[in-house]
């Protein structure tokens, strides 16, 4: 199964296939946000530089961001690819409240477990999905759009069950994915937990406590984690220098920036690059 719906006037594109490991021009695509459900079996997949296996009954979201190769097969799995220009999860947040949760640019991965009952939900709507794809009228790209938007909805409710939250504490909540979103905008200019706290209309501690509550690592693991995650992208799909990169991230020097990575990394620049270059070099390929 490979269904691709493209809208040439606007490049808005989506995507739901099983075969996506052979899909090398949606693989290579970087504007595509993807959502990888694993029906059977187990699949070994390296993202960026991470080796994840997932197995049956488990889905993961990326972000455009991240760089995807499949390493072995060993089951199924259905893919569900979009791009912003078909549906905006930015400029349509208020509809489906996934930025900052079921997508982000920071080195952890989202994936969670699902129950029977989200697994019937979900196959009942990428099913329908199906059937639009092979319905083609004027009404089929708005169609596929609600579709994914319903499934956008589903997921994020998913991954709100799985953090704990409930009605009452839901606001809590969503300062944290406000963070997470403001973290992946302005990363380059702040970096300082005050910052995002002033954004957000809370002290640094009570936005330290809430973290706290659901779990989540400190205020500037997190900063730090995106600007790290950012860094080693650079690396690794850029022949960019490390004066360069310390310069697109904000760094004042070349030698704060190689201190901060060395620091949360281990490795220098040079050796990081030297380590992943290969890896990295082939996922682009």
């Amino acid at each position: 199964m490979n269904l691709l719906f493209e809208n040439a006037k606007m490049k808005g594109k989506i995507l739901l296939c099983n075969t996506l490991h052979e899909n090398n021009t949606a693989l290579r695509d970087k504007e595509f946000y993807k959502f990888i459900w694993i029906l059977s079996g187990e699949i070994e997949l390296e993202i960026d530089h991470q080796r994840v296996i997932l197995k049956a009954n488990q889905l993961m979201s990326l972000s455009h961001l991240y760089r995807l190769e499949f390493v072995r097969i060993e089951g199924e799995y259905i893919a569900l690819l979009f791009n912003s220009n078909f549906y905006c999860i930015h400029g349509n947040d208020h509809e489906v409240s996934c930025n900052g949760l079921l997508f982000h640019g920071s080195s952890q991965i989202v994936i969670f477990d699902l129950k029977e009952k989200e697994r019937d939900k979900l196959e009942t709507l990428l099913g329908i999905m199906q059937v639009e794809f092979e319905d083609c009228d004027h009404l089929q790209e708005e169609m596929l759009r609600v579709l994914l938007k319903r499934f956008i909805i589903l997921c994020t409710r998913i991954a709100e069950n799985r953090h704990g939250v409930a009605p009452e504490n839901g606001s809590q909540f969503e300062i944290i994915r406000k963070f997470h979103v403001l973290v992946d905008t302005y990363y380059k200019e702040k970096k300082q937990v005050q910052e995002y706290a002033d954004m957000l209309n809370k002290s640094p501690k009570t936005l330290a406590n809430i973290l706290s509550s659901y779990h989540q690592p400190s205020a500037i693991r997190i900063i730090h984690d995106r600007i790290k995650a950012e860094a080693e992208r650079l690396l690794l799909y850029s022949n960019k220098s490390a004066k360069e990169i310390a310069v697109i991230l904000g760094f004042e020097d070349q030698a704060t920036f190689s201190r901060f990575f060395k620091k949360t990394t281990g490795l220098s620049t040079s050796n990081y690059r030297s380590v992943y270059k290969n890896k990295a070099e082939k996922v682009l390929e």
